[in-house]
């Protein structure tokens, strides 16, 4: 249910934001060609990139969202991942490469101005599309947040949900790409040099690649198969502990399936008395203690130990 919940949130938060920057991407052009700007001409080419963001963060959550089968037991998860980092190096290459280049040669060769007012006007309707937008998304985040008992910051910097992240990321930039545009506009206008629209273009898009590197590292990381952050996982370890029959925990290994769903696997060293059936009633509670307590958890495998065993500690499980 909470997994189901999530996916439904993350499209209508994807959905939100794709037709908000694809007005703003019209809006941004035609601004930018009345008055010759660079910088205006870098923020269309930023809608752009993130419009083009929102479809491929669609076909994530749609075929990563497909079940299980013979072929893939554990689903199809991370294919989200997959697209998502699409979705960033599209950014690089549609936003960051067009903006720098653009910047670039403004500055080696300014034009001429052309009407102002009309740059203003589509800077201060496209700030407040991309806030209601981007307020979607920290709703969400805020929301998950506390369904992890995590913070808001946290949350985002290790959240496996890459969708919610690429949208909170991307509107985040593109708030601070308009002030930029509205400061090189407004400083192009004052000294009447075209220099100072360049500039912001070029910023616009280092701002675009910084995104667009964090995205992609973010995705590749949870491509190779990365653990739950270590806190989740002493809270984990501390569930199963706790458990009767269980003398210890040899061995714990976590990892993200996808988007809202974790494995679980874990050598345990049960009490040398118990029975058969008291170790098959303690992996059904493990399962039923972990599930319920945290909702991104769908696999947990215990594996009984023997007591001469020597534990295994394993690569370091914090991203």
């Amino acid at each position: 249910m909470a997994r189901s919940q999530d996916r439904s949130e993350s499209v209508g938060t994807v959905i939100v934001a794709g037709a908000a920057n694809l007005a703003i991407a019209a809006a941004k052009l035609i601004a930018g060609l009345i008055a010759g700007s660079a910088a205006m001409l870098s923020e269309a080419a930023h809608s752009v990139a993130d419009t083009t963001n929102e479809v491929l963060l669609f076909v994530a959550l749609r075929r990563g969202a497909r079940p299980a089968d013979a072929a893939h037991p554990f689903g199809y998860g991370k294919e989200s991942f997959v697209w998502a980092f699409f979705a960033a190096l599209a950014t690089f290459v549609a936003g960051s490469g067009f903006a720098i280049t653009h910047g670039v040669h403004t500055i080696l060769a300014p034009g001429r101005g052309g009407d102002y007012l009309v740059s203003y006007v589509v800077l201060a309707v496209s700030f407040v599309a991309e806030s209601v937008s981007l307020a979607r998304g920290v709703r969400q985040i805020r929301g998950e947040s506390r369904r992890w008992r995590t913070t808001s910051l946290r949350f985002l910097r290790l959240s496996p949900d890459t969708t919610v992240k690429a949208v909170v990321l991307e509107d985040s930039a593109a708030l601070v790409g308009l002030l930029l545009a509205a400061g090189g506009v407004g400083l192009s206008e004052l000294t009447g040099d075209e220099v100072w629209d360049g500039v912001a273009s070029v910023l616009i898009g280092l701002l675009l690649l910084l995104v667009a590197t964090v995205l992609a590292y973010n995705n590749i990381t949870l491509l190779v198969g990365r653990a739950v952050p270590e806190r989740l996982r002493r809270e984990i370890e501390r569930e199963l502990s706790a458990l009767p029959a269980v003398r210890r925990i040899r061995t714990l290994l976590t990892m993200h399936l996808g988007p809202t769903d974790i494995l679980i696997a874990a050598k345990i060293d049960f009490d040398d008395e118990v029975s058969g059936a008291t170790i098959e009633a303690t992996a059904d509670e493990a399962e039923r203690r972990l599930t319920r307590r945290y909702p991104g958890i769908r696999y947990v495998f215990l594996h009984p130990t023997a007591a001469g065993e020597p534990a295994e500690t394993g690569p370091d499980p914090r991203p």
